[in-house]
């Protein structure tokens, strides 16, 4: 853990990724902690440009747009941390699992996941919120639906491709339990790969809210949500840019955090990128 601190401190594109999850996570958790609430209808305010008392303008209703998109992090984030927690929660265990074994049960298991990656996840996450009705629940159990096959897929292939390895096989020769042989002997081997993947996951899940949202699927008014405040600015562009750019900048700037961050870990981690420290 120490020389994986160094190797990430070294590496700019995961400090610059780090710094931008970081502060995005404080501004989530600032809303609740500083009894932030809903901006406020004031119809004399509406579509004001960026000024001193509105730093990023005001919405249609005359809210602040400042105020709305620090709350609206707390959700976005609470939904993308949920999704991606549940889809390690259920996609590692079968991968696991269907990759250790090779019976007419793992097999039938994974193409389980692969008819579902086969579909685009956009559109079944879409059909599902349809179906149960706008809601950060309903995001999170589409969203959720869609995703696991990611890590089923991957830990898959990982487990695979390790199973047959010295350290495997004697742990198998010496009786150790399957559970166990998986447990502490696979998954540890293949954690980094996992890792890597779950924060590149949380870019997808975060733009994948935002279109739900966008498409009036997402968490319903009058709590603030990213993609439906883009939804919202579109009949008032391009007069009121602003309205559109403070919350694309908001979604744009956690994605990228997320993306730099899973790539700078996917080098730092990966064996045959790794320099000595000095």
């Amino acid at each position: 853990m120490s020389r994986l601190f160094h190797r990430m401190l070294r590496d700019r594109t995961t400090v610059a990724g780090l710094i931008l999850l970081v502060l995005i996570a404080l501004m989530a958790i600032a809303g609740p902690l500083l009894a932030i609430a809903p901006a406020q209808v004031r119809i004399d305010q509406r579509l004001m440009p960026p000024s001193s008392v509105a730093w990023f303008g005001t919405d249609r209703l005359g809210g602040d747009i400042l105020t709305n998109i620090v709350l609206g992090a707390g959700i976005t984030l609470t939904i993308s941390a949920t999704t991606v927690a549940i889809g390690v929660v259920i996609g590692v265990p079968i991968g696991l699992v269907t990759g250790y074994y090779r019976n007419w049960a793992s097999d039938a298991l994974m193409r389980i996941a692969d008819i579902a990656l086969a579909v685009p996840q956009i559109v079944l996450a879409i059909a599902i919120t349809q179906t149960l009705g706008p809601s950060t629940k309903s995001i999170v159990l589409a969203l959720s639906f869609t995703y696991w096959p990611f890590w089923t897929r991957l830990v898959y292939a990982e487990t695979r491709s390790i199973r047959n390895e010295i350290f495997v096989e004697s742990a198998i020769a010496l009786g150790v339990p399957a559970w166990r042989v998986m447990a502490l002997h696979i998954l540890p081997a293949i954690a980094s790969s996992i890792v890597v993947r779950t924060s590149i996951g949380i870019g997808g899940t975060i733009l994948a809210a935002a279109t739900l949202g966008f498409l009036g699927l997402g968490t319903p008014p009058p709590t603030p949500e990213w993609g439906r405040m883009i939804a919202e600015s579109r009949e008032y562009l391009p007069e009121a840019w602003w309205y559109a750019l403070a919350p694309g900048l908001a979604i744009f700037l956690t994605v990228l955090g997320a993306y730099l961050f899973g790539d700078g870990l996917r080098d730092i981690l990966d064996p045959h990128t790794q320099q000595p420290l000095g």
